[in-house]
């Protein structure tokens, strides 16, 4: 039961291209097999939430570069065992930014990635299968950075693709274009 809103929610999702749709399917599939989908304890991957957040007039999103992976990202993390991934973007967007104020743009899931953790310490290489929504805020809002952040940054469209050669920012940038 607790896995019926994700499943909704992909299952009414729009893959903007091949790659994206490959990763949907692979994300329907873990979901309805693992019933602990959203706990981080289970080792070979987890569903995590992410916020792409955008500005008001949609011409800046803003990034972070994640302290473990020494690269350009959007905001996000793990569910915790939460099934509400709206809820988890928004929560892991405001303590990674420390935004007060973030909206949804819609309820609707924005991206879908699945993408591979490298092996840590004590922790095996597993997959996220991650869950993007559209949020939006004022980049004049002040922002604080986290521990799990080198820096935050709000930059344009065309900075984030220099910033990252991540296919899925690429593809978050393209369908960024598209917005009105």
């Amino acid at each position: 039961m607790h896995r019926q809103y994700l499943q909704e929610k992909l299952s009414q999702h729009s893959a903007f291209d091949q790659n994206e749709a490959d990763m949907l399917a692979q994300t329907i599939q873990f979901v309805s097999r693992y019933n602990d989908c959203f706990e981080r304890s289970l080792s070979i991957g987890h569903i995590t939430g992410s916020a792409w957040i955008i500005d008001l007039d949609r011409s800046h999103v803003l990034l972070t570069h994640h302290r473990k992976l020494d690269q350009w990202f959007q905001l996000g993390g793990h569910s915790d065992g939460d099934p509400n991934t709206l809820d988890v973007a928004l929560r892991e967007g405001m303590e990674e930014s420390g935004l007060d104020s973030l909206s949804p743009v819609s309820e609707t899931i924005f991206d879908v990635d699945v993408h591979l953790i490298p092996a840590r310490k004590d922790e095996p290489a597993h997959y996220h299968y991650d869950v993007r929504f559209l949020l939006e805020a004022d980049r004049h809002t002040p922002l604080t950075i986290s521990s799990e952040s080198k820096d935050l940054a709000w930059v344009t469209l065309d900075d984030a693709l220099s910033l990252s050669q991540d296919a899925s920012i690429k593809r978050m940038v393209a369908k960024s274009r598209t917005l009105d």
